[in-house]
């Protein structure tokens, strides 16, 4: 049986440039994953992104008040609670492993579905 050839992978002037071949082409054609390992990243972290969130005075002090009790950094625990509050609400809304919409695209959606 011949050996299957593959094409080869181009040169990316940037992270976007590659992102866009890679989602319009199958990798079959390029890369032979019969020869895969699984590799494993332990020291990995989720990128974060840095925004500006301003809150009332009582509450980051009762936020760092928690977060002193339970000895984390008060940012730490504030990401936790998001991320809870944030599944649960996905939850009730039964969007399971999907992202929140925005204000936008949830008001036009309760609009359409009162107007049937």
């Amino acid at each position: 049986m011949p050996k299957k050839r593959f094409k080869p992978i181009p040169r990316f002037r940037t992270e976007a440039e590659e992102r866009e071949f890679w989602a319009t082409h199958d990798t079959t054609e390029y890369l032979d994953w019969s020869k895969a390992r699984r590799a494993v990243f332990p020291n990995l972290r989720p990128s974060t992104e840095t925004i500006s969130l301003r809150l009332p005075a009582p509450l980051l002090a009762d936020l760092k008040v928690l977060a002193n009790e339970r000895d984390v950094p008060y940012q730490s625990l504030l990401k936790v609670l998001l991320a809870e509050q944030v599944r649960r609400e996905q939850a009730v809304a039964g969007q399971h492993n999907k992202r929140l919409q925005p204000p936008k695209a949830r008001r036009t959606r309760a609009r359409k579905a009162s107007q049937q």
